[in-house]
């Protein structure tokens, strides 16, 4: 599915150059569900930024199913964005004025489609997240982990090719982060959802089947787990 050869990123501050990723491969299996883990400066927020496309590598290469996405026309990317990856964020990004049901269908109306159908995906998504019973609820009236569900639902809605998660529980706690670990964990295993995370805390990788880590743009170590 995913196929990274030699990717670097620099960047420019005055006169020195940071090498973000220094020469960076790997490829990521359909179904797989992979952390990527390393201190501060390690590279990660930088791999997930140009693995979601939001950001370009200055060099080497990257393709989804065979597809060069990095010399794609800024409006294709776009588009691609849109209509084939999902991103969870850590602070939610839910539009408080909106219940979760609208929160999820936005997006489907920006792709054109009606309400009635717009709808009948947000329930679907809102459901496989365990809040079919919420979907009239606005974010004041839902806790910080229902929160993080109604942006997975709406991440998943549209149903991606993959989901891209940067540190979904850094604002939850052990309790609420597991609940959410464990609904990611669902759409993996039961749904076959291709699911790429950031996380910086160790025991999250029980609920991933395999953990990548970065150490000064480099990848140091690449393990399969058991789940």
């Amino acid at each position: 599915m995913i196929k990274i050869n030699k990717l670097e990123r620099h960047y420019k501050t005055g006169d020195v150059i940071v090498k973000a990723l220094n020469g960076v491969s790997f490829e990521i299996k359909q179904g797989e569900f992979i952390a990527i883990m390393g201190a501060s400066g390690s590279g990660k927020t930088t791999m997930l930024r140009i693995l979601g496309l939001l950001d370009k590598p200055t060099k080497g290469e990257y393709t989804i199913n065979n597809l060069n996405v990095v010399d794609l026309p800024e409006e294709e990317r776009g588009y691609y964005r849109l209509t084939q990856l999902g991103y969870v964020f850590q602070d939610y990004a839910l539009i408080n004025e909106m219940s979760a049901a609208e929160n999820v269908y936005i997006l489907s109306l920006m792709e054109g489609k009606s309400k009635k159908e717009s709808f009948i995906t947000a329930k679907e998504a809102l459901e496989k997240v365990g809040l079919g019973d919420k979907l009239s609820r606005v974010p004041d009236q839902l806790s910080g982990g229902e929160k993080q569900r109604v942006a997975v639902a709406r991440a998943i809605a549209k149903k991606p090719m993959i989901l891209f998660a940067d540190e979904p529980c850094a604002n939850l706690d052990t309790r609420t982060s597991a609940q959410v670990l464990e609904v990611l964990k669902i759409l993996n295993k039961k749904f076959g959802q291709t699911i790429v995370m950031v996380t910086h805390e160790s025991w999250h990788t029980k609920y991933v089947s395999r953990l990548i880590k970065l150490k000064d743009g480099l990848i140091v170590s690449d393990t399969k787990l058991p789940r």
